[in-house]
């Protein structure tokens, strides 16, 4: 067998896992895009795979189907490489993100895939990757954050991520904030939204046809219903929280949005993401301008206030109005 260099291996070990835990396998335009490689460098780590692991199988390579590599049979790597320290941290941050954004069905499923992968190895190997892991979660600030959140009944989270594996018809108790008492609402939920405050993104059979988005602490009971919905083709949840700044979804308020960020904060506003469609571009004079489009006038002036008058709003006019006068000059400094 060709002697497979030191520096390698944990690449050979990761390409791998990947070729075993994906059912169709992995192919070169995968390689390229996971490893950074150019093509002759993935067509040799598939040839190394191949020497290391004899059960590799390669399909497709016929008129124009690309070649993938699977890895079958008993040659599975976990027990193999251990549970690694980076690994075991990464999971343990994804299940207080998890939790500390209250999706609480997440954070249970990731707990248990954890506790199944702890169980595989031994005490002393969980001991140290543990250890390690802590060190690296306290190191990079996860091992507590505080921070707003609003709550909710996790159990209501619970029936609306079986009315979306359905998808069914969600039947719930409501209290919007504009409302005296509580209502019944038959729904068609379409996905959840996660943050400070979170959210059922859903139509209302009683209104229009519009996926509107309610929030989950104000739902008082949830029932989920045995009727099946065809959802609206073409939706797509991502592009629906992008219409909105942070979570509130208005039409009418729906628009370009341009700041201006003065030379004093240029340089810490260029490291935000303040929406996911943003175009930032220099003023010429060290300033920074950000234009998206979203919805959401109040919470955009709830983040600007902290950044007092080192911002300017330029469009659209009714933010720029809400701003006005509430622009502070004695913040000691920048978000």
């Amino acid at each position: 067998m060709k002697y497979i260099p030191f520096t390698k291996t944990h690449e050979l070990l990761r390409l791998a896992d990947m070729a075993a835990a994906r059912e169709d396998g992995v192919s070169l335009e995968d390689i390229k895009q996971t490893f950074g490689v150019t093509h002759r460098s993935a067509q040799r780590m598939t040839q190394a795979l191949a020497q290391a692991f004899p059960s590799v199988a390669v399909t497709g390579g016929k008129r124009g189907e690309p070649k993938r590599w699977s890895l079958a049979g008993d040659e599975r790597l976990l027990l193999l490489k251990g549970i690694q320290d980076d690994e075991l941290a990464a999971l343990e941050m994804s299940i207080r993100r998890a939790e500390r954004e209250g999706a609480a069905t997440e954070a249970r499923a990731l707990a248990a895939l954890r506790d199944r992968l702890v169980i595989l190895h031994s005490a002393s190997e969980v001991r140290r990757a543990e250890a390690d892991a802590e060190a690296t979660l306290q190191a990079r600030g996860h091992a507590c954050r505080p921070g707003p959140s609003t709550a909710y009944d996790p159990a209501i989270l619970e029936i609306i991520d079986l009315a979306l594996k359905g998808p069914f018809r969600l039947e719930m108790t409501y209290l919007a904030e504009t409302d005296d008492k509580p209502r019944l609402r038959t729904v068609e939920p379409y996905g959840v939204l996660f943050g400070t405050r979170c959210y059922l993104a859903c139509r209302d059979l009683a209104a229009d046809d519009r996926i509107r988005n309610f929030r989950v602490d104000r739902i008082l009971a949830a029932r989920r219903l045995d009727e099946i919905f065809v959802r609206k083709a073409g939706f797509d949840l991502e592009g629906h929280a992008a219409r909105a700044f942070e979570s509130f979804h208005s039409e009418t308020e729906f628009g370009t949005v341009i700041w201006h960020f003065n030379s004093n904060a240029a340089k810490v506003a260029q490291d935000y993401v303040f929406h996911p469609n943003q175009i930032m571009e220099d003023d010429g004079d060290g300033g920074l301008i950000v234009r998206f489009e979203a919805a959401g006038w109040l919470e955009m002036a709830w983040h600007l206030y902290k950044w007092g008058d080192a911002v300017e709003v330029i469009a659209p006019e009714q933010l720029r109005v809400m701003v006005a006068g509430h622009q502070r000059t004695d913040f000691p400094s920048l978000p």
